[in-house]
């Protein structure tokens, strides 16, 4: 019966509410910033540049970037995007790159209000808190709801898929290469162990060079497979679009499960709007939130556009998917389609990168989870060390066990988070509005822009930290 309700709640939710909310407001947020995501796309690289240096004893801007990706990132590009194929034909990749679009501007507008309302860690010098916990309590007056956030925020992330992915990479390996799961599982928990004990610098420096890693490896690969089989890449995006408005007859369901399967695959996968990223765009110690925001969205660019279409084609281009069956799908069906591109040792490379994207994700897990954590109790290492235990002794537990009900909780948590999330976004949109404003203002005067926090006092931000942040600029600025 619980599984009942729970199917039930997880349908109604992602099914009849997040699947209209999130592409509407998605839009809502794209118009009424003129095309953000568009206008500032090029400005992140020289973001990037400018905030890659003179960050002693903080988190850079790319740092915050690639452990937002290691979370992004993961199981939903390999095995995702081949269940969206199965169930919505070549057409949902489509639906998949518009959703990927439009969530780019629902990225900035989070992580821009994370950063806006961040505040200061009490224990760790140079290091920022916040997220949607942080901002719906500062800027709405409701510390309860922060402290729901922060309840689903570690029940979904810390406990429940970090134990998931203990379990998907522990049996991939045993499928793949023989290896138990036990040893797998082990193997994973001291690792883990070892990053986490370091604090949230030394998983943002692990992911600064495991994320590069994998996604380049992943990336590379499908650009042989292009190479390969470029004479078809013309005819194949044509097919991608015709079967997005004019599905094949075999594909169930018609326009609407394209639609369906493109849209729920793009959100599971990107995660914007879901209240996760914004945690880790607070972090970085940037100059002006928008600059962070700018930043951000382009994770949801590399994992929508760029890594879940490497998948799709690599799928499209093998001959191995076959439209209106069931067969063959998720991670088996890009291992197979890689291994009929590349021989045997595409089956193995597909294990080893969903090795690589499950680890990064369970470390961006942790670290939402902690953040989670520190909203209740501000950085007391007795409850941060008996969580870290926890933590450790769930990817252990999770090595062995098949979690679907966990995950399905999992979903139904998340999903709650979402709308909360994206409710409060939208009741918020103003701060960020005028954010972006000013950040045009010092752009057209010709300035490297700062956040002017004076003109911000309306919004109940954290002054403090961002004096800080500003003087340390200014003095840096004048010292050269």
């Amino acid at each position: 019966m619980l599984a009942e309700i729970n199917s039930f709640l997880n349908d109604l939710i992602w099914g009849n509410i997040l699947i209209y909310m999130l592409p509407i407001l998605g839009i809502f947020f794209t118009v009424s910033s003129r095309f953000v995501q568009f206008r500032y796309f090029f400005k992140m690289f020289h973001i990037l540049k400018e905030t890659a240096h003179d960050k002693e004893g903080h988190i850079s801007s790319f740092q915050a970037l690639m452990l937002s990706v290691a979370g992004r990132v993961g199981g939903g590009n390999i095995a995702g995007v081949a269940v969206a194929i199965t169930l919505g034909g070549p057409g949902a990749v489509f639906w998949m790159w518009m959703i990927g679009l439009i969530g780019m501007a629902t990225s900035f507008f989070e992580c821009s209000l994370a950063q806006l309302y961040k505040e200061k860690d009490g224990k760790e010098a140079g290091l920022y808190r916040g997220g949607p916990a942080y901002y719906v309590t500062k800027a709405l007056g409701q510390r309860w709801l922060g402290i729901v956030i922060s309840f689903l925020l570690m029940v979904t992330f810390g406990f429940a898929f970090n134990a998931t992915q203990s379990f998907i990479i522990s049996t991939s390996f045993e499928a793949s290469f023989g290896i138990p799961t036990w040893i797998t599982g082990s193997t994973l928990a001291v690792v883990f162990a070892l990053a986490i004990f370091g604090g949230v610098k030394r998983i943002a420096k692990i992911s600064e060079v495991i994320v590069p890693v994998m996604a380049g490896s992943y990336l590379l690969i499908a650009l042989v497979v292009i190479v390969l089989n470029i004479q078809e890449i013309p005819a194949l995006i044509s097919m991608i679009v015709s079967e997005a408005f004019n599905p094949s007859s075999a594909i169930g369901g018609g326009i609407g499960a394209v639609i369906l399967q493109g849209a729920k695959r793009g959100m599971f996968s990107n995660e914007a709007g879901l209240g996760s990223a914004p945690n880790v765009a607070a972090v970085a110690y940037v100059a002006h939130p928008v600059q962070q925001g700018i930043v951000q969205s382009f994770s949801v660019f590399i994992d929508t556009i760029i890594l879940c279409s490497c998948t799709a084609f690599i799928i499209l281009l093998s001959g191995v998917y076959e439209p209106g069956t069931s067969g063959i799908q998720g991670v088996l069906l890009t291992q197979n389609a890689l291994i009929e591109h590349v021989g045997p040792l595409g089956g193995y490379f597909v294990t080893l990168a969903l090795f690589l994207f499950g680890f990064s994700s369970v470390l961006y897990n942790y670290y939402l989870a902690e953040n989670a954590l520190n909203f209740f109790t501000k950085g007391n290492t007795k409850y941060f060390t008996a969580f870290k235990i926890l933590c450790i002794a769930l990817i252990l537990w999770g090595a062995f066990q098949n979690l679907g009900s966990v995950f399905a909780f999992a979903d139904l948590t998340m999903g709650l988070l979402a709308v909360i999330n994206m409710t409060v976004i939208a009741i918020l949109y103003k701060p960020v509005l005028k954010l972006i404003k000013g950040y045009d203002r010092q752009l057209a005067e010709g300035k490297n822009p700062v956040l002017r926090y004076n003109d911000y006092k309306e919004f109940n931000i954290d002054e403090t930290t961002w004096k800080e942040i500003v003087d340390n600029i200014n003095d840096k600025k004048a010292s050269k």
